[in-house]
């Protein structure tokens, strides 16, 4: 599944080439995403002017403006969906569902082979919706620090890794880089998040924004089908520590690493670079 990195890449890549550029159609070729893309859709964007393109956690929210009328059109790539800029003449393929038709000729062709994501439209000039509103906060944002996560998880005995990935205390913080977050800080995944204190906390603050930051920088992670708005593959997963590595030795000591299950997902870990 895309994850925080996966999805800022592609705001990174889209956002210089689609804002200010106005939607001369919509296209929907199959509307059967998780949720059922808004047979509206097209008459809302057709003539819109696209302001900007924002991110939260791991939603890409696409800011427009129909003749003076705000709204934002929220998108989730699922397990396996991506965004691509393509020619107008590119022919649609199998799993491409919808094209946003700018006045450029340029398509903003939304790839999903799953059909695990969704394209929402949201109206007015402050996005709301269920699927934001319970969001923690950004990784990157000030209030997201050591003595905020004190609070969120003082007396809670599951599993620091589990805290980690809840995206009502932290937005976009998925398995693969909580992992490689944890290896950082030191920290074992099973280890209960009240019981830390606060200067290893600051450890793992600093470990998520640094993890997070590099993947960026690398594109990503590509395990299956991710790919930029160019179709590049992200580059991130030839450095993992800890994720996917379980029966490798440690990068770092030597050591093999394990894995075990936490919330029903696989979990490595290095049994002497993460010691308690």
């Amino acid at each position: 599944m895309p994850e925080l990195p996966e999805v800022e890449t592609t705001r990174r890549g889209i956002e210089p080439m689609v804002a200010g550029r106005h939607v001369r159609a919509v296209h929907v070729y199959d509307a059967r995403l998780r949720w059922p893309v808004p047979s509206t859709l097209a008459a809302c964007l057709e003539g819109a002017r696209i302001v900007g393109v924002d991110r939260r956690s791991k939603y890409l929210l696409f800011r427009v403006d129909r003749h003076g009328v705000p709204g934002t059109v929220l998108v989730h790539f699922g397990m396996t969906g991506s965004l691509r800029l393509v020619a107008e003449s590119l022919p649609r393929g199998r799993h491409d569902h919808v094209d946003w038709v700018l006045d450029d000729g340029t398509r903003m062709r939304y790839h999903d082979p799953r059909r695990f994501g969704s394209m929402i439209w949201l109206p007015g000039e402050v996005p709301t919706h269920p699927l934001l509103d319970t969001l923690g906060p950004e990784p990157f944002g000030s209030a997201f620090d050591a003595n905020y996560l004190r609070t969120r998880t003082r007396g809670r005995r599951a599993a620091i890794k589990v805290i980690l990935m809840d995206s009502r205390v932290v937005a976009g913080v998925g398995n693969i880089y909580a992992a490689e977050s944890l290896f950082r800080a030191g920290i074992r995944p099973t280890t209960p998040a009240g019981r830390i204190a606060t200067a290893r906390l600051e450890k793992l603050v600093t470990a998520v924004r640094g993890v997070l930051s590099e993947a960026i920088e690398s594109g990503g992670s590509t395990l299956r089908d991710y790919v930029d708005p160019e179709g590049a593959r992200g580059r991130f997963q030839l450095v993992y520590r800890v994720y996917g590595r379980a029966g490798l030795p440690c990068r770092t000591c030597g050591a093999t690493i394990r894995s075990i299950r936490l919330g029903q997902r696989a979990s490595c870990y290095c049994p002497v670079c993460q010691s308690r």
